[in-house]
């Protein structure tokens, strides 16, 4: 006979709550016997027979056969006593092959306590041959996948948390708080991800002040939707923010980070695109600088339309097509400058994308409307995924600045 010894089995018995470990479905469970004594090989056969046991039950005798055949079973029996492994290097060998499997070792009476340090090596129970009936060996058999199934539950609960709190991480180097104090313009930043997956793809903005009256704002996109182009897009943002603040030129900029992301990239097919945008209020113009980005949209009184930038080549391709920048008066009147990433004007409107036509459309008619300068990017992205049937399939940052009338 073989007789559990497993304390959670016990636990639940002293409580009166047997029937908890039988709750699961009764479907066949496929267990794999690793044992090389015939004779106990048979009698678990048997008594899981006796019982009539919905278990599908296959035996080999080594822990090389086991680890050829393991990728299909729910729960392995495993003797800690084999030809060609023994102890816990058994148990090891088998989960290295397959590390989510339930496993329920085998040991004798004298080795009890080595059955208990399987516990903590990995198994989820073990059973001392010589005293247990069908009805506690199909039980332990039970439990053992049930336990199996909810530490992989909890570690997949914890890997979510984990990759939450690297987003938050993440997100503040992303979408940081703009190092603008005052100058009298609005800045309304907004960031969603593609397909509401929650996590953050390589989309990135910043906007820091630069004299007394200007400041610099920046949008960006790492193609890519995994953390190592989020990573990568917080380093390229980071440096745009210490070399802007130094005074740093924009063309020996824009090289700069072209160098950093063909270092840093861990595959050669990884690009960014970036809009560039400097505002000097003193002086009334905007200038602009892209590398095959889509081109900010230039919002006045009854004018909405975008920046006309040449053709650019995105970092990381070719880095001496550089157009020269675009410079645009600001007029007395309210005005507004709206730069973005193109996952917004990915929005599919029937057969056609939205495109940058699309959105100025969308755009004039929430100004025609009578919306807040504030308000733009929330409602742009409403309308871009009513207009698209639902949630867009890549991450949107948008970067608002906006100034007043003239007095």
């Amino acid at each position: 006979m073989i007789a559990v010894m497993s304390q959670a089995v016990h636990d639940v018995d002293r409580c009166g709550r047997i029937a908890d470990v039988d709750a699961p479905s009764r479907r066949a469970v496929r267990v794999l016997l690793v044992e090389d004594d015939a004779g106990d090989a048979f009698l678990v056969g048997e008594l899981l027979a006796e019982v009539d046991a919905p278990v599908d039950l296959s035996v080999v005798s080594t822990i090389a056969e086991a680890t050829s055949a393991v990728g299909t079973v729910d729960c392995v029996l495993l003797d800690l006593d084999l030809p060609d492994a023994s102890g816990l290097d058994a148990l090891s060998t088998l989960l290295s092959a397959r590390p989510h499997v339930a496993v329920c070792v085998l040991t004798g009476l004298a080795e009890e306590k080595l059955g208990a340090d399987a516990l903590a090596h990995g198994a989820q129970d073990y059973l001392v041959k010589g005293r247990v009936d069908g009805v506690v060996l199909e039980r332990a058999i039970r439990y053992a996948v049930e336990r199996r199934r909810a530490e992989d539950g909890a570690l997949r609960l914890r890997e979510a948390e984990l990759r939450t709190a690297e987003s938050s991480r993440l997100e503040r180097g992303l979408l940081p708080h703009p190092l603008v104090d005052e100058v009298d313009v609005g800045l309304r930043a907004f960031y969603r991800a593609g397909r509401h997956r929650g996590v953050l793809g390589g989309d990135f903005l910043d906007a820091v002040q630069t004299g007394a009256q200007r400041i610099s704002v920046l949008v960006g996109d790492v193609c890519g939707h995994e953390a190592e182009e989020a990573a990568l897009g917080v380093e390229l943002r980071v440096a745009w923010r210490a070399m802007t603040l130094a005074g740093v030129d924009d063309d020996r900029v824009l090289a700069t980070l072209d160098r950093i992301l063909v270092n840093e990239r861990r595959a050669d097919e990884i690009f960014t695109t970036l809009a560039m945008v400097g505002v000097d209020l003193a002086a009334r113009r905007a200038t602009v600088r892209t590398a095959g980005h889509p081109p900010p949209v230039f919002i006045s009184a009854g004018s909405v339309a975008p920046m006309q930038i040449a053709p650019s080549a995105a970092l990381g391709l070719m880095p001496d097509n550089r157009p020269e920048p675009v410079e645009v008066a600001l007029p007395d009147d309210a005005w507004a400058i709206l730069a973005y990433t193109d996952g917004l004007i990915e929005a599919r409107e029937g057969d056609d994308w939205v495109g940058t036509d699309g959105l100025c459309d969308m755009i004039d008619t929430y100004v025609r409307g009578g919306g807040a300068p504030d308000g733009l990017p929330e409602w742009l992205a409403a309308e871009a995924e009513r207009r698209n049937g639902g949630p867009l399939a890549d991450d949107v940052a948008m970067l608002l600045v906006s100034g007043k009338a003239r007095s």
